[in-house]
């Protein structure tokens, strides 16, 4: 039921592979995309950020930017640095991060199925953030950056990668942050048919990260299907570039949450408040890590509490309800703190959980007021919010480890050219 093609993928040369592969564009600031280019001029950050390449005063959104793209592009194709395959092929992406190893197929997914909620979303899309990547894919003709999905494991597919893992790779490398990553190629026509019919028998696929780029993809190829009205689907513009990880595969990490003030109460009088709908502990020094579902750690005034949710009937049974981020919301940032709508809410950040309770004790200690450790929201959770054609609430969800870009290109009008 799902369409996920092999295809014809612009790569980097095994040698450079490791300069080339880069954290997505938007884990950046602008200053932070400047600094990061800089470090190396093979790093793909230089052509998904193009703006890094004009004077800091450079208007980002302007048209000389994404042309630069893919100026950039092209001349490192012409140059060698990227190749093209002669044929259309899966490829294996296996990512290993403190010991845990997380493995996916890269291929191309039908924009229909995306279009026919075969592919469920769980997040709004912000329309400014669309256009950036629209324009950045239209201009290089190409997709640069992977949609991170997720589907209910298969012991068809899990098992062709078994075997595809014990044989040579075609990229092996631990980059700066520790996270190492193995690639290998599948381009034997009946290891393929193995992979299209497998997924061809999966039912759902979920977007876990990449929301915006999913989106963009999508209008990019309804926009050429206008400009072809003789199009007949099979065509590049009619996919977009994935990697589909078993859910097994997968780990959440929690998002966790800072708060500016107390919203004008007392530490006395916002305790109390607390305590209305949630029992608190108080812990003193010791870090107070969710164990569970329910629970929450809070930061304040140098202590640590441990708070939890006093039960609700609702929170059992809606899928959004009873995920921890809208119980926190619901019971405690909006009645006591103030936080309408934590998306444009100056008051409140978002942590990931990559980065340790540590930041949270930082940022309190530096002054901020108040913050909250959240336990991760379950992929289990995640599949029963999009199954019912619900979103979440903003930032629930913080995978670790990030795909990389610049590994795996799909350009919307390639054709097979010859590879090594």
């Amino acid at each position: 039921m799902a369409e996920v093609r092999p295809f014809y993928c612009v790569r980097p040369r095994a040698e450079v592979a490791h300069r080339v592969a880069a954290l997505p564009y938007d884990v950046y600031s602008r200053a932070e995309a400047r600094k990061a280019a800089k470090k190396d001029e093979l790093s793909f950050l230089n052509i998904d950020r193009p703006e890094t390449q004009f004077p800091e005063e450079q208007d980002m959104y302007a048209a000389e930017v994404y042309q630069k793209a893919r100026a950039m592009l092209d001349a490192q194709i012409a140059e060698g640095i990227f190749l093209t395959e002669g044929e259309r092929c899966y490829y294996v992406y296996e990512l290993v991060m403190d010991g845990r190893h997380q493995t996916g197929i890269v291929a191309c997914v039908a924009i229909d199925d995306y279009l026919g909620n075969v592919v469920k979303r769980h997040e709004n899309t912000r329309e400014e953030k669309e256009l950036d990547r629209i324009r950045h894919v239209d201009a290089c003709d190409a997709q640069t950056g992977a949609i991170f999905l997720a589907y209910r494991g298969r012991e068809d597919i899990n098992a062709l990668v078994r075997q595809v893992k014990q044989e040579e790779m075609i990229y092996g490398f631990t980059a700066e942050d520790g996270v190492t990553h193995n690639v290998w190629r599948i381009a034997d026509s009946a290891r393929c048919k193995v992979i299209q019919d497998g997924f061809a028998a999966v039912r759902d696929i979920y977007i876990a990260d990449g929301h915006h780029r999913a989106a963009s993809a999508v209008k990019v190829g309804l926009k050429r299907r206008k400009a072809h009205p003789d199009y007949d689907g099979s065509e590049e513009f009619n996919y977009f570039l994935s990697v589909l990880f078993p859910e097994e595969e997968l780990m959440i990490l929690p998002y966790n949450r800072i708060v500016k003030d107390l919203n004008g109460l007392t530490r006395e009088a916002f305790l109390a408040a607390v305590a209305e709908n949630f029992s608190v502990q108080e812990c003193g020094g010791e870090v107070a890590a969710p164990s569970r579902k329910g629970s929450f750690g809070m930061y304040l005034e140098g202590c640590w509490y441990r708070l939890t949710a006093r039960d609700d009937a609702a929170w059992r049974t809606d899928p959004v309800k009873s995920l921890d981020v809208a119980v926190l919301q619901e019971y405690l940032l909006s009645p006591v703190l103030g936080i309408g709508d934590p998306r444009v809410d100056y008051r409140i950040d978002f942590i990931g959980g990559i980065r340790g309770l540590s930041e949270l004790v930082r940022r309190v200690d530096q002054g901020m007021a108040v913050a909250f450790s959240m336990y991760p929201t379950s992929i289990a959770e995640l599949f029963a919010v999009s199954d019912a054609g619900m979103l979440m609430p903003p930032k629930s969800t913080w995978f670790e480890p990030k795909l990389r870009s610049g590994l795996f290109i799909h350009r919307l009008s390639s054709q097979g050219q010859g590879g090594d």
